[in-house]
């Protein structure tokens, strides 16, 4: 499984959303296959509720973790 990283850090709300929005709709094929999955490294809070939301309404399985100074995102095919 490949994985994509995108550093959005120093960004806030609604960027880093719009951004992971379009990152999904982009790769949607490939997310819902199961054939890459989508890595956001984020500093904003609010961005931790706002994008698992989002990606769980579109049925992706999203895992969150607090690594140091920024949290990461991981959202993947659905289950």
């Amino acid at each position: 499984m490949e994985e994509m990283v995108f550093d959005l850090r120093g960004r806030i709300c609604p960027s880093t959303l719009l951004v992971a929005m379009k990152e999904m709709n982009d790769h949607r094929q490939q997310l819902q296959q199961g054939a890459v999955r989508l890595r956001l490294l984020l500093e904003n809070r609010d961005a931790t509720v706002t994008i698992p939301e989002m990606a769980r309404n579109m049925g992706y399985q999203v895992e969150i973790s607090k690594e140091g100074q920024h949290y990461e995102l991981v959202i993947s095919a659905p289950a």
